[in-house]
């Protein structure tokens, strides 16, 4: 893998922010792109939060635990905020948010309906640049719509540029661009391009405005956005805030000054009288219908926006300059030195780039950089007190009383206000635990600091719970995600020992100290027979049973699952290699070494059942793993669904070195006594070469049942894709189907969206190519090649006759999920199939976008259309298969 140095001017402004010498991250993408619709904002008496806030009310109503805004940023604290708003002379409200359907609107569930692409960002976000392609002819909010609630879950989704509004390139190209000229000083270029063959009007206001708290009796102080000074070709307004201090923001001289408040519109949302005219959505009326009058007679508010009308001729490009700084400035701050800044900052991030692009395909280097330049944009504020949530406001109505009996109503300790790397700052903008470990990897090749702080965060005591449980996410803090913090945690350690040399202990210390309450937690609530077989429930993988797991299991019986078992000795697996790696250091981890080893002994020989036994789990005849489910009356049953529960035991393994064995000898006479001690009692340790002075291989599953499982884990007829490895087993073409407790049941494979109402929303796991268990395949593959070398091969693909090392499969399995966004020779991106014709256009074709998962037979991209979090993984795949081939 590439190694990054210190010597960027990029590292240097990282270095000097962990140093606390400059504040780089105070200003950041942190802009939410939706707060309508979230947890948070929902005061409803059922927790209907997509029906109780509608975007709708967006524009009108205050929000109490953030902002949204197009290409926005934000302090780390969401006081002062500035995005985009435009409006194109033909539709019925300003274009401010996003717009996108909700959960119960779309027929595949919540999809944000616009077309935006995050070009570029640096860890200190001292360059970013973010590009909106918006129509010139009304928007087509009511046809998005209609269409999508007249299709069923066996059509597609109805997609903006199936609308027609982009029809003969008749739209603007919108680029915002941010550089920094110091920690606490933005500029702001807005370049705005006509695509259409003839001249179209647009109006841009680039809008600033403070969060409003104090309506919540949150924030005392001065909040004012004042006119400052008026100069011949700019102008200012100062910012006061009573945390923050005063900013100004420098602007080109406007056609119209826009000020008003960050105050709801109580008339048009509640009916109720306002106590001001100066209301949050006044610039919709103003703009809307040309009429200045409020606007122009005040000098202060709130909220506030320089308005610039322009008319864009074909092909033409209209800049707009700004810059939020703490200087007044002498001199005009929109010429001296801003152009330079622009082109350092673009020098320094094409510097800091440089050596984790690859340098062979000019394409897969810019799929590589706008991947990680996602990654950064989807950085965001994130403020969720639960408690404060349930007892409401002073001074505003009281939450229902169902409140406190509904929703996260256990989670009182939580109490986060952070900056979050998000799966989708759109279609999931608040955090899911499991999905952040994914994104750790990645964002550890830019910023491996921020990538340890992440996974820090969440075992603090304003996250995990006194109980041990880290939540999940805001729809219910108490679900089960997959365990996966351990294993995060140590790929994080191993960039970051990469990249500067020595390995950050300490960093694992505070990790390991707060997981092993949470795998405490694991052991005690979800082991119900204590038989070290796991239940677990959702564990991340929806859509993926024959009944949801995470609800009352049918006939009352209990679901032994292969994957909650297999994640939690991952689980236990990490945890020993962490352990040894602080032993290392510290002798006085190499109790925890031994007790985690058994552990996983314990697992692993309850899931294998070598001790007693044929095992219930594993099918000697279908060399499978699969759930069963127990009655009360004692009877069990095999639950035969082919899929990655079962072939998510070949994720589990460890090597032990020679090496560590030797720096342990106290770990290691307890290892050896341990296996005596079970032949002795006629029990099997699951190691199958045990030989001293060698490695020791620590897998779940025995060699021979390994090589079944990858059997079918390559079979395209089965599970391998010419884009990955799919979630589903190709032979559940033909359902699956079962009776339990006189109810039918059945799963069918599905290669795209769901078909199924199951989990709703963009969930399937049914067929679909994920790449965060794609990742953990490739790894695991890797790790067993360590181990067995070359000379231990399989058929691949399976029944082709040719055989590979378990290494190059791995490589063969990374190669086809880049592949997702590659051109072919056609020019096409498979991640682009439904609107190929479209991104083959030269305005398109260099803006691959990132989806949540992507169809098991086509490749193309399936769910939230911009979850570059997880699927980020495929600029690390792609950093590791270029190092590979040049090594």
């Amino acid at each position: 893998m590439a190694k990054n140095t210190f010597s960027t001017a990029e590292q240097k402004r990282l270095q000097e922010h962990y140093s606390h010498t400059k504040k780089w991250l105070e200003w950041g993408p942190y802009l939410s792109e939706r707060q309508w619709g979230t947890v948070r904002e929902d005061y409803s008496p059922y927790g209907s939060a997509w029906d109780y806030f509608p975007h709708d009310h967006a524009r009108s109503r205050v929000y109490r635990w953030g902002e949204d805004g197009i290409a926005g940023i934000s302090d780390r604290h969401c006081a002062i905020c500035f995005a985009v708003a435009l409006w194109n002379g033909k539709d019925p409200i300003l274009k401010e948010r996003l717009f996108g359907l909700t959960g119960p609107e779309g027929n595949h569930g919540e999809d944000v309906k616009e077309l935006y692409y995050y070009l570029d960002n640096t860890p200190s976000h001292s360059y970013m640049k973010h590009l909106y392609k918006y129509p010139q002819e009304a928007f087509p909010y009511a046809d998005l719509v209609d269409t999508n609630a007249g299709r069923d879950k066996g059509q597609p989704e109805y997609e903006i540029l199936d609308t027609g509004v982009f029809d003969n390139d008749r739209y603007f190209d919108v680029i915002t661009e941010y550089a920094k000229a110091d920690a606490d000083d933005m500029l702001v270029k807005i370049s705005i391009t006509n695509h259409g063959d003839w001249e179209a009007p647009l109006t841009i206001l680039p809008t600033l405005w403070l969060r409003n708290l104090w309506s919540f009796g949150q924030m005392r102080g001065e909040h004012s956005i004042r006119k400052a000074q008026i100069h011949e070709n700019y102008a200012s307004v100062a910012v006061t805030h009573p945390k923050l201090g005063v900013h100004f923001l420098h602007f080109e001289t406007p056609d119209q000054w826009l000020f008003t408040n960050n105050e709801t519109n109580n008339e048009r949302v509640f009916g109720t009288q306002n106590s001001s005219a100066y209301v949050k959505d006044l610039f919709h009326h103003a703009v809307l219908n040309s009429d200045f009058e409020l606007t122009s007679a005040v000098e202060e508010g709130t909220k506030f926006s320089p308005m610039y009308q322009r008319t864009v001729a074909p092909g033409q490009t209209v800049e707009i300059r700004l810059r939020l700084c703490k200087d007044i400035h002498s001199e005009n701050p929109l010429q001296k030195e801003f152009d330079a800044i622009f082109r350092d900052r673009i020098k320094e991030a094409d510097a800091f780039y440089k050596p984790l692009l690859t340098q062979d395909c000019e394409d897969t280097a810019n799929v590589q950089r706008q991947a990680y330049a996602s990654m950064l944009w989807t950085k965001q504020y994130f403020n969720y007190d639960v408690l404060q949530w349930l007892k409401g406001d002073p001074g505003q109505p009281k939450p229902p009383e169902s409140r406190k009996n509904g929703r996260n109503n256990n989670w009182k300790n939580l109490n986060n206000e952070d900056i979050i790397s998000m799966p989708d700052k759109w279609e999931y903008p608040w955090y899911a635990v499991w999905d952040l470990a994914f994104h750790c990897i990645p964002l550890a090749q830019l910023d491996p600091t921020f990538a340890k702080e992440q996974l820090i965060l969440f075992l603090r005591e304003w996250y995990m719970a006194p109980n041990g449980q880290i939540p999940a996410y805001e729809w219910a803090f108490g679900d089960v995600n997959p365990p996966v913090h351990a294993w995060a945690a140590l790929q994080v350690f191993k960039i970051d020992r990469e990249k500067t040399g020595k390995g950050d202990v300490a960093f694992l210390k505070r990790i390991f100290n707060k997981l092993a309450i949470n795998f405490t937690w694991w052991v005690n609530r979800k082991d119900d027979n204590e038989n070290n077989i796991f239940e677990g429930g959702f564990l991340g993988l929806d859509n993926i049973g024959i009944f949801d797991r995470s609800s009352e299991i049918p006939g009352g019986g209990v679901l032994d699952q292969v994957d909650g078992t297999a994640w939690m000795a991952l689980y236990s697996l990490n945890m020993l290699e962490m352990a040894i790696e602080i032993a290392l250091i510290d002798n006085t981890f190499e109790d925890m070494c031994t007790k985690f080893f058994e552990h996983f002994v314990h697992i692993a020989d309850a899931l294998n059942k070598i001790s007693v036994d044929q095992s219930q789990m594993w099918d000697e005849d279908e060399g499978f793993f699969f759930d069963t489910l127990r009655f009360p009356n004692g009877d069990n049953i095999p639950i035969k669904i082919r899929s990655l529960v079962g072939l998510m035991t070949a994720n589990v393994a460890f090597v032990i070195t020679r090496e560590m064995l030797e720096k342990l000898p106290g770990f290691y006479a307890k290892l050896k006594w341990f296996r005596r001690y079970r032949r002795k009692q006629e029990q099997l340790l699951i190691i199958e070469e045990f030989y001293s002075d060698h490695d020791i291989l620590l897998s779940l599953v025995p060699k021979a049942r390994l090589q079944r499982l990858l059997s079918a884990l390559l079979d395209p007829n089965e599970f391998l894709s010419d884009y990955g490895i799919r979630a589903l087993s190709k032979i559940h073409k033909e359902p699956y189907q079962m009776e339990i407790a006189g109810q039918h049941y059945q799963i069918k494979y599905t290669p795209a969206e769901s078909d199924t109402y199951l989990f709703g929303g963009n969930s399937n796991w049914r067929g679909p190519i994920w790449f965060p268990m794609n990742f953990l395949f490739i790894k695991s593959l890797q790790i067993f090649d360590a181990y067995y070398g070359k000379d231990f091969t399989v058929e691949f693909p399976t029944g082709s006759g040719n055989h590979l090392c378990l290494e190059d499969i791995s490589h063969e399995i990374s190669r086809r999920l880049i592949s997702i966004f590659q051109k072919d020779g056609d020019g096409n991106r498979p991640v682009h199939q439904l609107h190929g014709d479209w991104y083959q256009k030269p305005a398109f074709e260099n803006l691959p976008l990132f989806f949540e998962y992507f169809d098991g037979d086509t490749g193309r991209g399936v769910g939230a259309s911009h979850q570059t979090g997880w699927t980020g993984l495929v600029a690390y795949l792609i950093d590791c298969s270029f190092c590979e081939k040049h090594t």
